[in-house]
């Protein structure tokens, strides 16, 4: 007689992507045109004496975007509580990612704009993501 050990359930990862790919899509667009604004407004894209381009901003939050996808769907699978390690973590993340704005040597108006488009694809992508977690 053999016993087998229960098998854990394997939550499907549609759902993340259904909602997720679109979010961080979406998350590129707004960068994007947050940055076109805060050109078009006057607002420099210099950092470190090099001009950030405007379509940098959305390929930067695509890819990090995709991280943050594949973070939601290793925690869906390997975490007891894939929600709250979810949210936790990217708030820190999130956190993380606004220090590089604050220590580098900008205009206070490009740090604002740094700061603002970090926050602005972390408010799309993470409830996207979060409501999709268990």
């Amino acid at each position: 007689m053999t016993t087998t050990a229960p098998r854990a359930s394997v939550r499907p990862v549609a759902p993340l992507l259904r909602r997720g790919l679109p979010a961080v899509l979406l998350a590129g667009v707004a960068t994007t045109t947050l940055a076109a604004a805060g050109r078009a407004a006057g607002i420099s894209l210099d950092v470190a004496g090099e001009p950030i381009p405007v379509p940098g901003f959305g390929v930067l939050t695509v890819a990090f975007g995709l991280v943050g996808v594949l973070l939601a769907v290793a925690l869906s699978r390997w975490s007891r509580q894939p929600r709250r390690d979810f949210v936790t973590s990217t708030v820190v993340l999130t956190v993380l990612s606004l220090v590089p704005a604050l220590l580098a040597d900008v205009a206070g108006s490009t740090r604002a704009l740094l700061m603002t488009a970090h926050l602005v694809a972390a408010a799309i992508v993470v409830p996207a993501l979060a409501r999709r977690l268990p």
